[in-house]
């Protein structure tokens, strides 16, 4: 199931703002090894290692939302929502600073 996070910016200004929400995200957390590859301008893969088990899934950029699909190994399936948590806050935070300008 995908996780939406909305936003009122535009698909061009939405995925500039989840790109830099994702690479602090990566600074942040740089010991659980984040990745992130753009597929094309909508679409980019997110994965990482927590305890030797990897996680991955997709962010997908739309009109109106930010879609995150993460899948998580079962044995950390308790942190899923923590997960998505942590990306949705770091993507709040940009959105956000985009609204005032910056």
């Amino acid at each position: 199931m995908k996780h939406e996070i909305a936003h009122d910016l535009g698909e061009a200004k939405a995925r500039e703002i989840t790109d830099k929400a994702l690479q602090a995200y990566r600074a942040k957390f740089s010991e659980y090894e984040p990745k992130l590859a753009w597929k094309n301008d909508k679409l980019a893969e997110i994965a990482c290692t927590i305890k030797g088990m990897k996680i991955g899934g997709t962010v997908e950029i739309a009109e109106r939302v930010i879609l995150l699909d993460i899948e998580v190994p079962f044995m950390l399936r308790p942190f899923k929502g923590m997960a998505i948590q942590v990306i949705e806050d770091e993507i709040r935070k940009w959105i956000d600073r985009a609204k005032a300008g910056g």
